[in-house]
């Protein structure tokens, strides 16, 4: 497995430094968040080409990575086109000054690049394994992949609509599934991967590739998902009433408001 992971790394440095240098010439680091997505599937494309056939489980956990990485991609695509950078990005330009362009490499492509590479380390397990017969891990797993992905589409589609109708400018999304969650498409993004992990489950040594969802996990939870996103809100009247009535990430039913 160390020499795919090898061959995957490689790959998948190359693929981002690519993303560098289209980023560097719209000057909007942002496109690393349409590179994420899609990163995944040169990844698992990358593992299928220097795997010696592949089983049917193998080809299964491929489609789900494609459909995944693909609507992502093209969602955040949507989303972005004909807005500016988004201002997370504009934020460290700006804070890293003169060293902007080393450490957007650096620090927003190459590190993305190797955190693919290590959420997708039960992908990789699953494509390289001969282990032909399916188990209960499987079934769990692609089912809790899909409740994940279902949670991600939806939400991003509802707050999509939202925003779409103009008299909604500047309203906290408060309605379907965001009124069980502050951030339903976090929580199926999470749930997905550990989907992809239970399917992993049912091949030799999977269990060890725990790393790639409790990483993800980490990432939303602490670090560049809920955290940066809610600092934009902190000082926002209407979402600090959302955020104490709503769970933060697990879907929950609201709670009520207390004088």
């Amino acid at each position: 497995m160390l020499s795919l992971l090898l061959v995957e790394t490689i790959v998948i440095m190359i693929y981002m430094t690519v993303w560098f240098c289209i980023a560097q010439a719209l000057r909007r680091n942002d496109v690393a968040d349409i590179a994420w997505g899609a990163g995944f599937i040169v990844t698992a494309i990358s593992a299928m080409i220097f795997t010696e056939g592949i089983t049917p489980r193998g080809i299964l956990v491929m489609f789900l990575v494609i459909l995944w990485g693909v609507r992502l991609a093209c969602h955040v695509f949507l989303r972005n086109r004909r807005k500016g950078e988004d201002s997370r990005y504009s934020k460290w330009r700006q804070e890293w000054g003169e060293h902007a362009v080393i450490r957007a490499y650096l620090q927003v492509f190459l590190l993305q690049g190797l955190l693919i590479i290590v959420v997708s380390l039960p992908v990789t397990a699953v494509i390289m394994s001969a282990q032909n017969s399916f188990s209960a891990f499987d079934v769990f797993g692609v089912c809790i992949w899909f409740a994940g992905f279902a949670f991600e589409t939806i939400g991003d589609y509802q707050l999509m609509k939202y925003k779409k109708n103009l008299t909604n400018k500047g309203k906290i999304m408060t309605q379907g599934l965001w009124r069980y969650t502050r951030h339903p498409n976090y929580f199926g993004e999470v749930a997905l991967w550990w989907g992809v992990y239970f399917i992993a489950l049912s091949v030799p040594g999977g269990w060890a590739t725990i790393l790639g969802p409790i990483t993800i996990t980490y990432l939303i939870l602490k670090v560049s998902g809920i955290p940066l996103l809610e600092e934009k809100y902190k000082d926002d009247p209407e979402f600090q009433i959302y955020k104490r009535r709503t769970s933060p990430f697990f879907p929950l039913p609201p709670r009520k408001e207390t004088r």
